[in-house]
């Protein structure tokens, strides 16, 4: 009886852990020690905002993102101050930021550095999106042509190299060039594409592809993910953007509660990390004190996250 008994409590065993193969790299946004106290989770990413003005200010914020950096660039969202256009940046107005950045990225010791640009870019809260809220188009400066030339801009430059081969990238993408050799970032750089899996608004002009820049630009494709009461998780839009470039690695460079516990929301998320395989990296959203995401106030999701994700980590 108990070699028997042994070998059902160890079927139990496996068939309650996570694959091997579903292992991820797990990340956060705020406060590390206070999540890795909450989910048990030691958070391999950190993920910080940083605007096109704060390039002096980069080795500072860098510096505290270890183990491994995720630096989202936003051009200004939610009525903030608009640091960037997507054609200004592309036509090379932030040049002298993206210099700043590829420094850091060169001066980096860790061998993994992602880079988020234009997080969200089809959602009209963010000032570089090509869409108002109403459907209507912004001006040709915002548009996704800009967007996507914009986008190719950024990885050209921070991936570095000397200043006849990023002019000659430039030049084919119609851009123009730079006047300086800089550091060669890869492999160590990782460019994540990360739009919303549909475009708020969701008219056929702001989807996701019309944002994407190309293969050549793209490292990893990302979707933000969140459980929204009276909305949910559009698990759909993210099968569908996984599904449109089967050749990327796949994240979640955003997801979490926005003010509800849910732990149903937890396990479909451990479902989903473990049975799609190119998944590289998921980063809840937000370790913060008081956040409307804090999993403080969701005892029952922290106890299924502690359980289903942190050991999806390794």
């Amino acid at each position: 009886m108990r070699p028997l008994l042994a070998a059902v409590v160890l079927s139990a065993a496996f068939a309650a852990a996570p694959l091997a193969s579903a292992q991820v790299i797990l990340g956060v946004h705020g406060n590390a020690d206070r999540f890795a106290a909450q989910t048990g989770q030691g958070s391999q990413i950190r993920h910080t905002f940083v605007s096109f003005d704060q390039g002096g200010s980069l080795p500072k914020i860098v510096s505290t993102m270890g183990p491994t950096p995720m630096l989202a660039l936003n051009g200004g969202s939610y009525g903030a101050h608009e640091s960037a256009t997507p054609k200004g940046l592309a036509n090379g107005a932030n040049d002298a930021f993206l210099f700043a950045l590829n420094a850091a990225i060169d001066r980096w010791s860790g061998d993994t550095f992602y880079v988020r640009p234009f997080p969200e870019m089809n959602g009209h809260w963010e000032s570089t999106s090509a869409f108002n809220e109403n459907g209507t188009p912004r001006d040709a400066a915002h548009s996704t042509l800009w967007n996507r030339k914009a986008l190719a801009r950024i990885a050209v430059v921070l991936r570095g190299g000397t200043r006849a081969d990023i002019d000659a990238k430039l030049a084919r993408l119609g851009l123009p060039g730079i006047n300086r050799d800089l550091p060669v970032t890869t492999p160590k750089l990782r460019m994540v594409w990360n739009p919303q899996g549909f475009g708020s608004p969701d008219v056929p002009g702001n989807a996701a592809q019309k944002y994407y820049p190309g293969d050549a630009y793209v490292d990893v494709i990302g979707d933000d993910l969140y459980d929204i009461a009276g909305h949910g998780a559009t698990w759909a839009a993210a099968e569908k953007l996984y599904k449109a470039h089967p050749g990327k690695p796949f994240a979640f460079p955003e997801w979490g509660l926005w003010g509800i516990d849910d732990p149903q929301f937890v396990r479909d998320m451990a479902k989903w990390l473990r049975s799609h395989k190119r998944v590289e990296l998921a980063a809840y959203n937000s370790g913060r004190a008081g956040s409307v995401w804090d999993l403080a106030s969701k005892p029952a999701s922290r106890a299924a996250y502690r359980s289903l994700i942190t050991p999806l980590g390794g």
